[in-house]
């Protein structure tokens, strides 16, 4: 897979990264809460999933690719 196509396959993941990481940041600030933490409000979570997804999207992202290679060596 070329350089470009991984960008791509980055860029397609992302929302799905972003998503995901704002709803689990979400429910562990309500978790947290319950030793005395504040919870994040949806906006907060939102904010914290855009920016904690661009790492968990390249891993993601990158296993994807060692699967796509793997595949295409067999």
């Amino acid at each position: 897979m070329t350089r470009l196509g991984f960008l791509k396959l980055n860029l397609a993941l992302y929302p799905f990264g972003a998503g995901a990481m704002a709803v689990n940041l979400f429910f562990a600030s309500l978790i947290a809460s319950w030793v005395g933490w504040r919870v994040l409000t949806p906006y907060e979570s939102v904010v914290g999933g855009f920016v904690t997804g661009i790492p968990v999207t390249w891993a993601f992202a990158r296993h994807i690719r060692n699967l796509i290679a793997r595949a295409e060596a067999s």
